[in-house]
């Protein structure tokens, strides 16, 4: 399909804030952002906050937050529905008068009821217009009683619209599957057929990209352009996201709060990245590409039509690459507010910045996300290593060889005065031959010993950064915890 770049570029991400931003919303607002970049145009914010009654505290910031911690800015906005409400009804007035639209005065228990019954008879649930054609002395009557009505459009009984998109082409919609939708509510608020129309025509919005849901809304608003003699934007209708066993994505699946995602540790150019690649690919091979790559790139040529799999391995996997590739100190400018929020409480504040930056090198290669960082690092600020002799001796190690092996390690390093990497690993190496062992079990009975773990960063690295003190203290506390299994 063609991109439909036959007026100025201008988009909008348009958020309701009924919750907080989920995945979905954000590849919508990424799409939207980078459909903008490419083509040089504009993209607009817009808050669509005029369902009072399910509207979230806090969603508002947390959208805001969102986008701004992925670096998705905008050029005009934040717009809030809820201050245009005189606009929506000059339109909704001029509907009214035109004769495209009519009051509607029936109660929500007759109209919850004439759902139930449409449910019963397995018809699909729809108005049955009866107010489509009252008479002036019927709405007279209603008023005097009290009734606050609703404003409806008038649908074409017969016919058909076709919805044409950037994404799925042409699609017909049959006027009798339709129903006299909501303009206006009885509260004076619009919904959301009316208000987006009214907004996308008077922000000059050229293109409406948003989620597939809302394609079989299209013909209603499509229609409303046509009552109002407006040209409708270009529509662009993008794959859901799916969880890995193809329904509908939730927290089971992984977290859908993207303000949990930056909780969690991920780098935002690899959320960014990520979400990219969610309906949308360069080619069949390409999975790395930076912002300036996918601004170059995208086009809606490659947006699938089918569903979008959410993979968390994958974005997990996607997040440690990035990590590795950042400098030493852009990594720890970003990893030292983790360390501080989740280190234990026992741990002096503030963080010795020299000293987090001569540790944090030494995990970086095995950190997936930033929140792994402070367990990855704990035990280079904890004081006392809580483990017990079970792990000392989980190798082929029995106590006696192990007590034997750390009293020559002991000794050894004691009257080590350069205490740095390769001195220590030319002083233990020998040392293993000495004592009849394998170097790999020799190393790891000093990798747990000093570190608390079977798995941690280059032994003499470690053992370098820790400082004499700390390891020759809890070599002793090893030897101790051997000893007691002696």
């Amino acid at each position: 399909m063609q991109s439909g770049l036959d007026t100025p570029v201008r988009l909008r991400f348009a958020p309701s804030p009924t919750g907080y931003p989920h995945l979905g919303n954000i590849r919508t607002a990424l799409f939207n952002w980078l459909f903008a970049r490419h083509h040089g145009g504009k993209l607009i914010l817009r808050i669509e906050d005029t369902d009072v009654a399910r509207k979230v505290g806090g969603a508002v910031e947390s959208i805001l937050g969102s986008l701004e911690w992925l670096g998705l800015d905008w050029d005009e906005g934040p717009y809030f529905q809820s201050q245009r409400l005189s606009e929506y009804h000059e339109i909704a007035g001029r509907l009214l008068e035109q004769g495209h639209s009519y009051l509607c005065y029936c109660s929500s228990e007759r109209l919850e009821a004439m759902r139930q019954d449409q449910a019963r008879r397995r018809q699909p649930p729809r108005y049955d217009r009866r107010c489509r054609d009252l008479t002036e002395p019927d709405r007279a009557r209603m008023e005097a009683a009290g009734a606050k009505p609703v404003m409806r459009f008038r649908t074409p009984l017969e016919g058909e619209t076709t919805v044409c998109d950037l994404i799925h082409g042409q699609v017909a919609f049959r006027h009798d599957t339709l129903d006299d939708f909501v303009l206006l509510k009885s509260d004076g608020y619009p919904t959301y057929h009316l208000a987006n129309v009214v907004d996308d025509h008077s922000m000059a919005i050229s293109h409406v990209l948003r989620a597939d849901e809302w394609l079989s809304s299209t013909p209603r608003h499509v229609l409303l352009y046509q009552a109002l003699s407006w040209q409708a934007p270009h529509f662009a209708h993008l794959p859901m996201i799916l969880g890995p066993d193809r329904s509908k994505l939730s927290k089971r699946h992984s977290a859908t709060n993207v303000t949990e995602y930056e909780r969690q540790g991920y780098l935002p150019e690899a959320m960014t990245n990520f979400l990219a690649l969610l309906g949308w690919s360069l080619d069949d091979r390409t999975e790395l590409l930076s912002r300036d790559e996918l601004i170059k790139h995208f086009s809606l040529d490659r947006v699938g039509k089918t569903a979008a799999i959410f993979n968390g391995e994958k974005l997990e996997w996607m997040n440690g690459i990035y990590l590795r590739k950042l400098s030493g100190d852009e990594f720890a400018r970003r990893a030292t507010p983790f360390l501080d929020r989740d280190l234990p409480e026992s741990v002096a504040r503030p963080l010795n910045e020299p000293y987090v930056r001569q540790v944090l090198p030494l995990i970086q290669e095995r950190a997936r996300t930033l929140a792994e960082v402070p367990q990855l690092a704990s035990f280079f600020f904890i004081d006392d290593l809580d483990y017990d002799a079970a792990l000392i001796l989980s190798g082929r190690m029995d106590a006696t060889s192990a007590a034997g092996a750390l009293s020559a390690a002991l000794e050894a390093l004691k009257g080590t005065s350069t205490w740095e990497a390769p001195s220590l690993e030319e002083q233990m190496r020998p040392l293993a031959d000495e004592l009849g062992l394998k170097t790999r079990e020799f190393f790891s009975l000093l990798r747990v010993s000093v570190t608390g773990r079977t798995a941690a960063p280059p032994l003499f690295e470690t053992m370098a950064v820790l400082g004499k003190a700390t390891c020759l203290k809890r070599l002793v506390a090893a030897l101790s915890l051997t000893s007691t299994s002696l």
